[in-house]
């Protein structure tokens, strides 16, 4: 699974694919935050506070998982490298977590930077330090949770297609499915509303955003990680009968 992790992360990082990604990314979310104007505009709310990044994230990752996580398997199939690598001692589970924890990473590393806002604000606040410090690392709890949620359901539509295009448009589909599409059919049925909610990303994360890590929160991300990542699993197993 290492071996698998190194070479995903070293393609990501050998084309410009990774660095794109990150940096659109980031430079939407400085537009946004420090220089157009409109309600998230740091400067022009006069708040400290990192609520805009924590609403933004969400949909930017939205696209930037599919977008990295689209070739992790459909390349590998349409080229025929897929049975190459499994003919090596490496099994299906591990092929596919060292490809959901490298495209994984390519988030997170994708955050990091945004720490440069955190102290930022932190420093411009009046007095300085007169910001949320447990809602802001929450959230960015919440965030890196996210991530990893949509990264397996990325790897698992890259799974079940040879198509990148395809892979990406069925990742992001079903991201946004599980960030808000759970909360649209709790509206339409208000009498199962909040047992729908539970299923979905969007109220977990909004959970996490408080302040306060409640571990049935962190155990739904873990049990979606382990459901998409299995499904992928059992996709490429399903190719030996």
């Amino acid at each position: 699974m290492w071996r698998i992790f190194q070479k995903e992360l070293n393609t990501f990082f050998s084309s410009l694919s990774g660095y794109l990604a990150i940096v659109i990314f980031l430079t939407v979310n400085a537009w946004f935050l420090w220089i157009g104007a409109g309600s998230m505009n740091i400067l022009d709310s006069g708040f400290a506070t990192l609520d805009g990044l924590f609403e933004l994230a969400p949909w930017l990752f939205l696209f930037l998982l599919p977008a990295v996580t689209m070739r992790t398997v459909a390349d590998e199939k349409k080229s025929g490298a897929i049975e190459l690598l499994l003919s090596q001692p490496v099994t299906e589970r591990q092929l596919i977590l060292g490809k959901y924890f490298a495209a994984t990473a390519v988030a997170w590393l994708a955050l990091l930077p945004t720490l440069i806002y955190y102290i930022s604000i932190y420093l411009l606040g009046n007095p300085a330090g007169n910001i949320d410090a447990g809602g802001a690392w929450g959230s960015y709890i919440g965030l890196l949770l996210l991530a990893a949620g949509y990264a397996a359901i990325g790897v698992f539509a890259s799974s079940l297609t040879d198509n990148q295009i395809v892979s990406f448009i069925v990742a992001a589909t079903g991201c946004f499915f599980f960030y808000l599409g759970f909360d649209g059919l709790a509206a339409l049925l208000p009498s199962a509303d909040e047992q729908l909610q539970l299923f979905g990303i969007n109220g977990h994360y909004r959970s996490l955003s408080r302040g306060v890590v409640d571990m049935r929160d962190v155990l739904y991300f873990a049990s979606l990680i382990i459901f998409f990542t299995e499904a992928a699993r059992l996709k490429l197993e399903a190719r030996k009968w």
